[in-house]
């Protein structure tokens, strides 16, 4: 019997619960079970070119020439099982768990052999019911070609195989609604698929559903605003962000971020919506009231995947207490989510915060101008935050965004000295009174990298940020560019995307996306660098940073007419911008990088300089 070595793409598939469903109703099981592979399961492997090698009562080892043809086969099948089961009864159905690897086999005759095998028949054991993991070379052979979303579940320790797998599940139910969504982030789905993807989510198609994080997850809602009095908004909002902040520094605890939160302000909400919408088992809601010189706060904690009521309270107190009763909200939320945590783990919530209201009010009102990242915002912008510091000397997230807002000043204003200074005299300030606000050290840390070209400072002060806060969706987005720019392009990828599943409809979108951009771009992955540089753009289209990178990477491609298109919007926005004069915003440590930027954007028609 002769014996061959080929590379294969292999589906392991069984039937979950099938020993039940026997134990139950023999002969309508078999029955069942032989109607499916009849009607729907061999017609699709034949459609799909696939051969079955063998099948072992509830399994079937199924062996295709194409990666692509295996992964198409078994969603198809999946998605028409789930329909055939709508009107079935849970303890009746029959659901199919699958897995898919390539890899090297043994072919002995018709049966085949190998650790490629034996990798997919674990993949399979480790899907959900009516689902389907696949490995890392898998998802990474057909992520540029198949509409379809993958989560990332890290690497399992499986039976029998000497190293980790790292392993994807694919997502059945909905097809791949946006490449921007934040559990599929762009490097998972790049090219012209996801950009079409991301016009017909424009359009109206539904969320895609998150999975749970394996730790407590809660969003918290902005609180309604009871006082009658539209000024006290920004009371009611700061409340919320402080407790989001406070809960954030508990490392246990998946938050979601305050922007992403506050896309839900002003709606009457449904909590179920919310869970399916940014992946969070838990929501927390409630209201402000002031009166005079009194406030009254009701909260209330919400099993969101089940609508239960968990818990509810209400604090008054003075506005001079309002920072205790904000800690005492947060410390009551933890500990119903988690009553295993230790008290010392709760005492880390507490965060030293601005003794005066009116500073965070002043704070609150500038934010909106500086996340815009354009010198004329950041005038507008810095009036407000010189008066929050005025009354509050040592506001360390004031400091920070007044040298966020003097660096675009820098960066577009001219490149004058004096501005320079100015950035990185308040970042380092920043740093020296914000040891406790994650916030700050992160914008403070990215000013130093950009104005001062200190990337171990800067690097410091992200791992610093998100020591407090691992849930802080800015200090991974800045990490991201700084890291892609130092060369560390995996390290870069991996933060993007983390920023973009815990705050995915954050005014900084733009800035993991960058992030993606630059990293894809120093790896010379230019359509994956296109795909995270177009809804960069997409979330700030003033922004000419991301627009040089789409530019650079379409002229790096030879898509010289579409290069065009982005190098004239690049103009629009910017006139008189050359090669020489758009590679300043990159901060690349190789030479090499720098160079590869300058000739992209040759290459897409923007004049040399």
């Amino acid at each position: 019997m002769s014996q061959a070595r080929r590379l294969a793409a292999i589906l392991a598939a069984d039937v979950a619960g099938y020993s039940r469903l026997m134990g139950a109703d023999e002969e309508g099981t078999l029955a069942a079970l032989k109607a499916l592979r009849r009607e729907l399961a061999d017609p699709k492997i034949k459609e799909h070119r696939g051969r079955i090698v063998k099948t072992t009562g509830d399994g079937l080892l199924i062996e295709f020439g194409s990666v692509v043809d295996a992964v198409r086969c078994a969603v198809e099948v999946q998605r028409e099982m789930a329909e055939r089961n709508t009107d079935v009864s849970p303890e009746r159905r029959i659901e199919f768990r699958m897995g898919i690897n390539l890899g090297d086999i043994i072919k002995d005759g018709r049966d085949i052999y190998g650790d490629g095998v034996n990798i997919a028949a674990r993949l399979e054991a480790l899907a959900d019911p009516g689902g389907i993991c696949v490995s890392r070379v898998v998802r990474d052979q057909v992520r540029d070609k198949l509409d379809f979303a993958f989560e990332d579940t890290g690497e399992q320790q499986v039976k029998n195989i000497a190293r980790p797998v790292r392993v994807f599940r694919i997502r059945t139910t909905l097809p791949h609604p946006d490449a921007s969504a934040p559990g599929s982030p762009l490097s998972r789905n790049a090219g012209e698929g996801a950009e079409r993807q991301r016009r017909e989510a424009g359009e109206g198609a539904a969320p895609p559903v998150l999975s749970l994080p394996d730790k407590p997850s809660i969003a918290v809602l902005p609180f309604a605003n009871m006082s009658g009095d539209p000024e006290q908004e920004y009371f009611a909002d700061g409340m919320v962000e402080e407790i989001i902040t406070a809960l954030s520094r508990i490392r246990w605890l998946f938050v979601i971020a305050r922007n992403s939160s506050f896309t839900y302000k002003g709606k009457a909400v449904d909590v179920k919506r919310v869970s399916r919408e940014l992946g969070v088992r838990y929501v927390l809601e409630g209201s402000v009231r002031k009166g005079g010189n009194r406030v009254r706060i009701t909260a209330q904690l919400i099993d969101a995947t089940s609508g239960t009521h968990l818990w509810a309270d209400r604090f008054d107190g003075s506005l001079e207490d309002v920072f205790e009763l904000q800690d005492k909200v947060a410390i009551s939320v933890a500990g119903v989510i988690e009553p295993t945590l230790r008290q010392s783990e709760i005492e880390r919530a507490r965060r030293k915060r601005p003794d005066s209201l009116d500073a965070y009010d002043f704070y609150l009102r500038a934010l909106p101008y500086a996340v815009a990242a354009m010198p004329e915002d950041a005038d507008k912008a810095l009036p407000l935050l010189e008066k929050a510091i005025e009354l509050e000397p040592d506001f360390a997230i004031a400091h920070a965004m007044i040298a966020w807002c003097h660096e675009q000043r820098y960066l577009r204003g001219g490149m004058q000295e004096e501005t320079r200074n100015a950035a990185l005299r308040h970042a380092r300030e920043a740093i020296a009174v914000g040891g406790d606000d994650a916030l700050a050290l992160a914008t403070a840390g990215f000013v130093i990298a950009v104005a001062g070209r200190d990337f171990e400072t800067a690097l410091s002060a992200f791992d610093r940020s998100l020591a407090l806060s691992a849930s802080c969706a800015l200090a991974l987005s800045f990490s991201s560019i700084v890291r892609a720019w130092k060369g560390d392009d995996a390290i870069a990828v991996e933060h993007g995307n983390r920023a973009l599943r815990l705050s995915p409809f954050d005014p900084w979108l733009y800035m993991p996306y960058i992030g993606l951009a630059y990293a894809h771009f120093a790896a010379g992955r230019f359509e994956e660098t296109v795909a995270a540089a177009s809804p960069a753009s997409q979330s700030n289209p003033r922004f000419t940073v991301p627009i040089i990178l789409h530019a650079a990477a379409l002229g790096s491609l030879g898509r010289s007419e579409d290069a065009n298109t982005v190098v004239q919007r690049l103009l629009e926005l910017q006139p008189g911008i050359t090669a020489s004069t758009a590679i300043l915003s990159a901060r690349y440590v190789d030479p090499k990088n720098i160079a590869a930027l300058a000739d992209g954007l040759r290459r897409a028609g923007l004049p040399e300089g």
